[in-house]
This record gives C-alpha cells, structure tokens and sequence, in this order.
C-alpha cells in the first residue's frame, strides 16, 4: 500500500476542549516520508512536534505532546481521524495549543481529511507489525495486543457502577472507521465534572462537544449517534492513541476499560519494540573458549562457557580440571534455591533430576575444554544407570565428579558422573550429549 497525504490545504475553527481559546487548524500536504508534524505558528519560530510517545507529558482525559517549550494539548482526535482514514504525511498548523473540540467526535476532522482530497504518493508505506503479545495493566484497566495482519480493537468500556458496560469489535480501515467509530463523541460522568474543573480543564467543554452521564440518564444535545457510542469513542481514542508510535501498527488490540494513560503505556512498550527491531538483532556473545592453561573455574568464568542462567546454573565453581577429560566441581545448595518452595515446603529436599542437570552441565564444562573452542553448545541427550541414593538438603555440598569415557568426532561424548555429599554418593549417572555450534539446531 502506499503512502497519503492531502492534495490540498484545509482548515476548521473552534474552541478548544480544555484551554477555552478560539483556534484554527489548517492540514497542508507534505512530501513522502514526512510523517505527522504539527506547527505552532503563534509561537515564535513556529515550532515543530512530531507526535511520539516519548514526547507525552499529560494524559489526564486526554493525550498531551510537547517538545522544548512547545506544547499540543488533545491531539487524540487529531491523530484518531488520520490514523483511521489512512493519511501518512500531512502539515498541521495550529494558532493555539490545542486542536478545536469541534463536536466531541473526530468525524470534523475526518470531513477536512475529505475535503483536502487524500492522494496517494510513490513510496510504499511502512507499519510497525507486532511479532510477539504485549500487556500492560492499570489498575482495573488492562490491554493486550496480540499479532494479527491488520489493525483489530476489542474493546469493552464500563465504569465503576456498571451502568454503561459495552463491548465491541471491529478491523479498523478507513470505510469502518468513517462509518463506525470517527462520529462517537467525548463522554465523561458528571460526578467528575467539577473535579476536572478544578484542575483546570474542560473550560470549554459543554454539551455541544460532550456526552455526560449522571446516573441513569444520558445528557446531550442531540440523541446517542450509535447505542454504544462509549465503547466506539473508547475505540477511537485508542487509534488516536497508538498513532503515537509513528507509525501505523498492524496488531490485535484487546482493551478493557483503557483510558489515555494505559493506552500511553502501551504505545510506550510498542515504541521500545519498534526502536529495537531498527537498530537491528543483537549479535548474541559467542561463549568463551576454557583455555587448557586453566585449572579452575569461578562463578564468572562459568557463565562465559555455559548458555544457562538463573535459577538453572547448577554450578558455582569448578574446582580443578584433571587432565583434559575430568573435572571436579561444587553446587552449594541453600534453603533460597526457588524449587523449595514446591519440592517440599515443610521437607526440603533438592529434586534428583536438578542434580542430573547439574551432572550434565559439568560434563558439557570438560568436552567444552577439550575441543578449545569457542561459540560452542553441549546439549544433553540421554541418561543411563541413573541412580538416586540419598537426599540433598539445604545447607548440602555437592561435589560433583564428571568423566568423559568416549568421544565421537568432538561431537558427541559420553561421561561418567557422580555427585557426593559428605564424602558419600547421593547420585550417578552416565550421560550421553552432543556439542553444536551455538543457534544450530
């Protein structure tokens, strides 16, 4: 698909939601790969705000931007409207801090984006598309975004009584969005109206460009454009709200009561993943070669040689290297090792397969020394004449003894190994494993 903007310059006036001011807002065409830019001509310099989520400073009952001294207060509606009607590259010149409220709804905006003619342009446009779920959770808000090939909300908006509970789910293109979601407007309980009032906001709000709810009743200047006209404004505010990203995203959005803040949240977690995915896969340090000079190894040592991490390194030392095919090695266990609070609360005991493991990882330690060479993994395959002969406790050390009796072609190997405790064998095994290089399958 490709990249839009607007083939002419259009612009609406009104007041301003929360400021009160009188405020023109004119859309102008802008080149491929321009991206959203709004302009603050009645600043000195008309500075520019190229609306990220980096850049969020407010998200009470709506979305704030600002860069240096700059500030947009409100810009959901904005981004909502060009979001959903597909519009890439576009100039927004403000002569306020904050876009008109126009009706509450982003249909205003989107009737401008419909009268500037959006064309499209030669580049191909770039989404952001999610690989992997993300949530993230506020309170008794929470959203989840799952892959998905297209843009999709689910949304279901409630409030602390239950009175207004809606659910809804939409695939958000530019036709369902015109028809379905640009008309809903702004709602807010009237319980929250002088307290929005007196942090300084709504001074331009009025039924004109709002819905209130008190109690039962629904109080507007006109009828309810759909009967879940909540859950649909919800659905916008959230378009609006991941426009932030810079980029439009291709996900499936599972939203339970958002508001502005979690849907900044969200936008935040999708931003790290998108600046990651640009600087490119991180190159994965290839393990440390164990150098036959060494006759030990420390905690540090170990985890350069081994891919295993907390709470699965089953080794803290290694104490010698016999030759170049034994090793003798320690696994202090104490009573904060995580698999006693299952393995048993009021007995603690270590579980046998932990010091099979641990067996396996000493054993991969000697083949991974022999061979000298590094980006090297040993992957255990097999375990005969395993045996169990007493139980390891809290406060336990393991020695662990590991012998490699054969080698196949430094690619696999077998070994002999036994963990003691007191100068006593709690268990044995012989253990068969392969050494791969790292990322092979």
């Amino acid at each position: 698909m490709k990249q839009r903007t607007l083939a002419r310059e259009v612009s609406l006036q009104g007041s301003a939601l929360h400021t009160g001011e009188a405020v023109t807002l004119t859309m102008k065409p802008a080149p491929a790969g321009t991206g959203i830019v709004f302009r603050r001509i009645d600043l000195n310099g008309a500075p520019e705000l190229r609306p990220r989520v980096d850049q969020v400073t407010d998200l009470v009952r709506a979305t704030t931007i600002q860069s240096g001294h700059a500030k947009i207060h409100t810009v959901e509606h904005v981004l909502s409207a060009l979001h959903g009607c597909g519009i890439d590259n576009v100039i927004i010149e403000m002569n306020g801090s904050e876009p008109p409220i126009m009706d509450g709804s982003a249909r205003p905006f989107v009737n401008l984006i419909l009268q500037g003619d959006p064309v499209e342009q030669d580049a191909d446009r770039e989404y952001f598309e999610l690989e992997s779920a993300v949530s993230v959770t506020r309170g008794n808000s929470s959203i989840i975004a799952l892959p998905c090939d297209q843009l999709k909300i689910s949304c279901t908006s409630a409030d602390d009584r239950g009175i207004h509970t809606q659910h809804l789910s939409l695939t958000i293109d530019p036709d369902v969005y015109m028809t379905q979601i640009a008309a809903a407007r702004t709602f807010t309980i009237y319980e929250d109206i002088e307290e929005l009032l007196k942090l300084g906001k709504i001074k331009g709000g009025s039924l004109d460009c709002a819905v209130v709810i008190r109690g039962d009743k629904i109080i507007s200047k006109e009828p309810l454009r759909f009967a879940d006209e909540f859950v649909r404004h919800k659905i916008l505010d959230i378009v609006g709200d991941i426009m932030l990203l810079g980029l439009p995203l291709k996900a499936h959005i599972v939203a339970t009561r958002p508001g502005h803040a979690i849907n900044a949240e969200l936008t935040k977690v999708l931003f790290a993943k998108l600046e990651e995915r640009r600087k490119g896969p991180k190159k994965k340090p290839r393990s440390a070669v164990v150098l036959p000079t060494e006759t030990s190894l420390d905690i540090r040592r170990i985890l350069d040689t081994i891919p295993h991490r907390y709470p699965f390194v089953m080794i803290d030392r290694v104490v010698e290297f016999i030759g170049n095919d034994e090793l003798v090695a320690i696994k202090n266990v104490t009573i904060n090792e995580p698999y006693f609070m299952g393995h048993f609360p009021s007995n603690p005991v270590m579980p046998g397969v932990l010091q099979l493991e641990a067996m396996a990882q000493a054993a991969g330690i000697v083949m991974l020394r022999r061979t000298a060479n590094g980006g090297k993994t040993a992957f255990f395959m097999s375990a005969d004449k395993v045996k169990f002969r007493k139980p390891v406790r809290p406060g336990d050390q393991i020695i662990i003894n590991a012998k490699i009796t054969k080698v196949r072609g430094d690619k696999l190997a077998a070994a002999e190994c036994n963990c003691t405790v007191g100068g006593q064998v709690v268990s044995s095994a012989e253990l068969m494993f392969a050494v791969v290089d790292e990322g092979e399958e």
